[in-house]
């Protein structure tokens, strides 16, 4: 009587590996790579949710754009500027 819950057996076919679920160095720097695309969609997902309950104003108009434009600015950055080792051409 040494385990009352059985270990699951496992899967055949798993797609996850059975190693440590801990993210690799490149995939730590890919997350830093896209991080201010992620604060900006953050940031405007934000003003869109601030803006649900109640008619927009020019300023609330403004916000909107402005928010929506750094998440632009910020695909356009990440989408100029190759990391080092990866091709030009797509």
């Amino acid at each position: 009587m040494s385990h009352i819950i059985p270990e699951p057996a496992p899967r055949a076919g798993s797609v996850l590996p059975d190693t440590d679920p801990e993210p690799t160095v490149a995939e730590l720097d890919a997350i830093d790579r896209e991080m201010p695309v992620i604060k900006a969609e953050i940031d405007l997902l934000d003003v869109q949710i601030a803006l649900l309950d109640r008619p927009l104003t020019g300023v609330d108009v403004q916000r909107l754009r402005r928010a929506f434009r750094r998440v632009l600015d910020a695909r356009r950055f990440l989408a100029n500027h190759p990391i080092a080792g990866e091709s030009e051409a797509a």
